[in-house]
């Protein structure tokens, strides 16, 4: 690696307290240059969806999450003002919280319950454990984030005794996600069984005029804050999904908004040389031919950023894993990502990333202040930041010898204005790299025929049961039953789903402990 070379690729933004280095991806050197059509044609892309443009033909949508950190480029004043509207509800809602103002049937809310998935966990966690505090947080958030209920029963453990001082936020656009509506029925049964009143514990994050809607409406909740269909669900962290439960918890969104907004600034540039966004993009696209060739591995060398990875697993999966392009051509589009923290990760795969397939690029985040106090020396002049900060430079320059190429971010520490700036960078990054591979970054046609998927699995179950009852007394396994059925397409589904009634529930039950795909079921 060449001073020259990496001078020439080292963006520094030192009004945002950012760099970007892209010398350790391999491309030649006419390569930006080649690009620059394609870029420029992902920038009048980029514009014209800021405008208002329909960007999800599926449903007939515009594509507004950078109107939130600026709510003035919203395309009508109507729009504008319901941006600012909610931005103060969030406010007053907190400001009412903390001052003890609103409160629970115990006392002043301690807790924040936030029932939600997918980008409506996803983004509440990352920001709520980048930005957290012990000592400083307002409100201790909790999560229902999956419809697994030993994952609900840990968490009201953790809650006993305190739903009266917890307040519930749930979040959906439609109100009718299986997973959130399956939480908010569990925490409410889980507040009547502690005699308490949930909807006098809770606000919703909605549609207007969703089922959710309705139910807070009729219930009388506490407060319902809006949820609008141009968001999507990954790009929402900076709605009223991720800056409620931000503003109960005490971290400032104000500060987390306007790093936001100061990065959009800096990738609505044309100058691809100068904006982080396309050079992230055009890596992207280098690394994996255009094709999703290889994986992005994200190793951020600081605990608080853990969680990030997660969350650009769905932001990068979902907005580009697409099986078609704008042209509906097969292509199968994507890029995996995965990632931990470092130094973690080199007592974990990083073995694997030096000598094994070569099968990914890594995007390093190196965060540059170690600590808000000073630090003690565990060997003489060097401080557990030093070792840190040395690990990740080791990582990276063992890797590139190899041949394994990087992309390094660089923060100062993490601040609200840097956690806003990594999001905004991300979600303006994904776009043009859609634009780059022609495809539509913001619909998402296999997560629906996912759950499709699962509804009739679910109306098969239905259909089981009532056959057992309807030949109470008598076993079949799931050969007979798929014939009686006739689905016998379907038997490996339908043994599937008696292996788990009989585990689950009395009403179908086995002879077999361990059943097999012989085994008898029968309805009891």
């Amino acid at each position: 690696m060449s001073w020259e070379k990496f001078t020439k690729h080292y963006l520094a933004l030192p009004e945002l307290d950012f760099a970007l280095d892209i010398s350790r991806i391999d491309f030649g050197e006419n390569f930006l240059g080649e690009m620059e059509p394609q870029m420029q044609a992902a920038y009048q892309a980029m514009s014209a969806l800021e405008s208002g443009a329909i960007a999800n033909p599926d449903e007939n949508r515009m594509v507004g999450h950078y109107w939130l950190r600026n709510s003035a480029l919203a395309p009508t004043p109507e729009l504008s003002a319901a941006i600012q509207e909610c931005l103060t509800g969030i406010k007053q809602i907190a400001a009412e919280v903390h001052s003890g103002e609103l409160s629970g049937a115990s006392g002043p809310f301690k807790n924040c319950l936030v029932i939600g998935i997918g980008g409506s966990a996803l983004g509440p966690q990352f920001v709520a454990d980048a930005l957290g505090s012990p000592r400083g947080d307002k409100l201790k958030l909790y999560f229902f984030d999956n419809t697994d209920p030993d994952g609900i029963d840990r968490t009201l453990e953790a809650l006993e005794g305190q739903l009266g001082q917890t307040l519930a936020v749930v979040i959906s656009k439609s109100g009718g996600t299986p997973e959130t509506r399956n939480g908010m029925l569990e925490a409410q049964a889980a507040y009547a069984a502690a005699g308490l009143e949930f909807a006098q514990h809770a606000i919703a994050i909605t549609g207007a005029g969703s089922k959710l809607d309705q139910v807070a409406d009729k219930d009388a909740w506490l407060r319902r804050l809006p949820m609008w269909d141009w968001v999507g669900g990954r790009t929402s962290e900076l709605a009223a999904v991720g800056l409620l439960p931000a503003a109960l918890q005490g971290l400032d969104i104000d500060r987390i908004l306007a790093g936001a907004a100061a990065m959009d600034a800096a990738t609505r540039s044309t100058e691809t040389a100068k904006n982080p966004a396309a050079l992230l993009a055009l890596m992207w696209y280098f690394a994996t031919d255009g094709k999703g060739a290889k994986d992005m591995v994200v190793l951020p060398y600081k605990d608080r950023l853990m969680l990030f990875s997660k969350y650009l697993q769905q932001l990068v999966m979902e907005s580009l894993g697409k099986e078609r392009d704008l042209d509906g051509q097969t292509v199968n589009q994507g890029i995996a990502v995965y990632g931990n923290k470092g130094s973690t990760d080199q007592h974990a795969y990083v073995q694997q990333l030096r000598e094994g397939v070569d099968n990914f690029f890594v995007t390093f985040i190196e965060v540059l202040k170690d600590r808000a106090g000073t630090s003690l020396e565990v060997e003489n002049g060097v401080t557990s930041g030093d070792f840190l900060h040395g690990f990740y430079l080791g990582t990276r320059e063992a890797l590139y010898e190899n041949g394994r190429q990087s992309i390094t971010i660089t923060i100062k520490e993490v601040t609200p204005e840097a956690v806003g700036q990594l999001i905004a960078l991300f979600e303006r990054a994904v776009g043009f790299y859609a634009s780059l591979v022609h495809i539509n970054a913001y619909h998402q046609p296999g997560v629906e025929a996912g759950k499709q998927a699962a509804s009739e699995v679910l109306e098969l179950k239905g259909r089981i049961i009532s056959l057992l009852r309807e030949h109470a007394g008598t076993a079949m396994d799931a050969v007979k039953i798929g014939q009686h059925l006739k689905l016998e397409s379907h038997t490996e589904i339908i043994f599937k789903l008696l292996n788990h009634l009989a585990c689950n529930t009395s009403l179908v039950t086995t002879e077999d402990l361990n059943a097999t795909p012989q085994s008898l079921f029968y309805f009891k």
